[in-house]
């Protein structure tokens, strides 16, 4: 599943999938479960409204590894 972070256009961070959600970018987003919840429930509500899959992914560490960035990401997003 995070191989897709790989393969196309992604954007990483909560400001950035912020941006790609309200202009309807986002095809798939990656939340980390170690994130604060503050931060990761407005993106996961908004992503039940707009029908685009969630995938939880274990820590911050290994979706920042996964984005390809030394540092922990709480969210990132591949887009359409």
């Amino acid at each position: 599943m995070l191989e897709e972070l790989k393969q196309g256009p992604i954007v990483v961070g909560l400001k950035q999938l912020k941006k790609a959600l309200k202009d309807h970018a986002a095809q798939k987003v990656f939340l980390a479960r170690d994130a604060e919840s503050r931060l990761t429930a407005p993106i996961e509500a908004q992503c039940e409204t707009d029908g685009i899959a969630v995938v939880w992914v274990a820590t911050m560490a290994e979706l920042g590894a996964a984005c390809g960035i030394e540092v922990g990401a709480a969210a990132a997003a591949t887009l359409k």
